[in-house]
């Protein structure tokens, strides 16, 4: 569920610069295609699964190397990368710092709100802390982990479906 808050913010910000290009990258087991599916639902314009049985029983980091990898190859001009802040699974929250890590790239967890920068090269996001809310502009290329913030995940309409499985 975090992942469609990223989803949700990358389509914000969709909606003010039409140019944004949406890519969905996971890894996992075959079935993980339906998480892809439902990507191109909410409005991905692709979807990228990265899949092998080595992948079987990964940890943290090799999940955050293969994905780090899969953005290079499959993204390598990207400017914004949006996961949830974790897992329903393992709850660890690291894989995606882990992959800014790996791409050398700034990070902003938490994040409940992200929309543009005082330039196109800025993001501007919104962090929950312990205190509250903290408000930290950063350059992009960079990394942000979405929690769940007052954002209400949207729901895919008959038309989204079937326009879905023709991406």
């Amino acid at each position: 569920p975090f992942c469609e808050y990223a989803l949700d913010h990358a389509l914000r910000l969709r909606q003010l610069h039409a140019d944004v290009e949406i890519i969905a990258i996971t890894m996992g087991p075959p079935q993980a295609k339906d998480a892809l599916l439902r990507c191109l639902e909410l409005g991905a314009d692709e979807g990228v699964l990265v899949t092998d049985r080595k992948f079987a029983g990964a940890d943290t980091w090799a999940t955050a190397y293969t994905l780090a990898e899969a953005i290079r190859h499959a993204v390598p001009d990207y400017d914004l990368i949006l996961t949830g802040k974790q897992a329903i699974d393992g709850d660890t929250a690291q894989v995606g710092p882990e992959i800014a890590e790996i791409l050398g790239l700034p990070q902003i967890t938490y994040a409940v709100d992200v929309k543009p920068g005082r330039t196109q090269r800025h993001v501007r996001v919104t962090q929950e802390v312990e205190r509250g809310y903290d408000v930290i502009e950063v350059i992009t290329p960079a990394l942000v982990t979405c929690s769940k913030g007052e954002v209400v995940r949207r729901a895919p309409s008959l038309r989204d479906v079937v326009q879905a499985r023709q991406k």
